[in-house]
């Protein structure tokens, strides 16, 4: 029997692809399935939420610039990552969710597998979404789908990672910056796929993740004066109103979904339409 101590994990935030504590010194007790304690998480402030929101705007110019080719080979890039941390996920899921390991181990695939799917649409969604418009003149006119910004994301509060993965990738997929709010009860995966990401070659502030009380961090966010977008699928149901009314102070674009979404089905290119603006182009044909 060894007399060793094994070295117990620091869940912290991830902010500008950094990992601090919480500014305010605040961390919550956070419990599986059947309520044994896991873990103390940092619980996220005000401050914090400012400073995720300053890491992403600081961010979004060089990654909406990036070439869409070279963002899906950075999203392809953290579904390797992910891959070579399934072992780690999938004891993670089934704590939290209170699963089977067979199960934990098929959500965690699907996981990986979406990230790829959206990696794949990162240079074809300009395509699909965009178009050449028949004019009557000496002109072309096209339309291009642009990124949102910098969107805020309030992760599902029941599928930890699936639902997670579903709700982010498409956001910088299509070359947005994130500030995501995970899952109040559930954070452990969204922390870890944190870690991921910093040592993927993702560009640190294109995505942040907080902990912590979700019905404290998220009006911040909705009234932030420099976030561009919401993503209320986390959000507690009696307070999505009051969230679509802070939103609609700074007309921001605001995403709002059933709290049961089904994360377990199919993707789809709604959640890439989400979250971009259409630019029309005009251009003179030449003599």
């Amino acid at each position: 029997m060894s007399d060793r101590i094994a070295v117990a994990k620091t869940y912290k935030l991830y902010i500008g692809g950094a990992f601090p504590r919480s500014e305010s010194g605040r961390s919550y007790p956070v419990a599986d399935a059947k309520g044994a304690f896991l873990a103390n998480a940092a619980q996220g402030s005000r401050k914090d939420a400012r400073d995720a929101v300053t890491a992403a705007r600081k961010a979004f110019p060089g990654w909406s610039g990036a070439t869409a080719y070279n963002r899906g080979q950075v999203l392809y890039r953290v579904a390797e990552v992910l891959e070579g941390r399934r072992e780690q996920f999938t004891a993670e899921v089934a704590a939290a969710e209170g699963v089977a390991a067979k199960k934990a181990q098929a959500l965690v695939d699907a996981a990986i597998d979406r990230w790829v799917w959206y990696a794949g649409w990162t240079d074809k969604v300009a395509t699909v979404l965009g178009a050449a418009n028949p004019v009557a003149g000496p002109y072309f006119s096209f339309s291009v789908p642009e990124p949102t910004g910098v969107v805020a994301v309030l992760a599902p509060q029941e599928s930890s990672l699936l639902g997670l993965v579903s709700v982010v990738a498409p956001v910088i997929a299509t070359g947005n910056a994130a500030v995501v709010v995970s899952s109040q009860d559930r954070p452990l995966p969204a922390v870890t796929l944190a870690e991921v990401l910093a040592t993927s070659d993702l560009p640190g502030g294109v995505v942040n993740v907080l902990t912590g009380r979700t019905a404290e961090i998220a009006p911040w966010l909705a009234s932030h004066a420099d976030v561009n977008a919401v993503d209320l699928t986390g959000a507690p149901g009696p307070a999505r109103a009051d969230l679509e009314r802070a939103a609609a102070g700074t007309v921001k674009r605001v995403l709002r979904v059933r709290a049961d979404e089904d994360f377990g089905r199919e993707p789809d290119l709604s959640r890439l339409r989400s979250f971009l603006e259409v630019k029309t182009v005009w251009h003179p044909t030449g003599v």
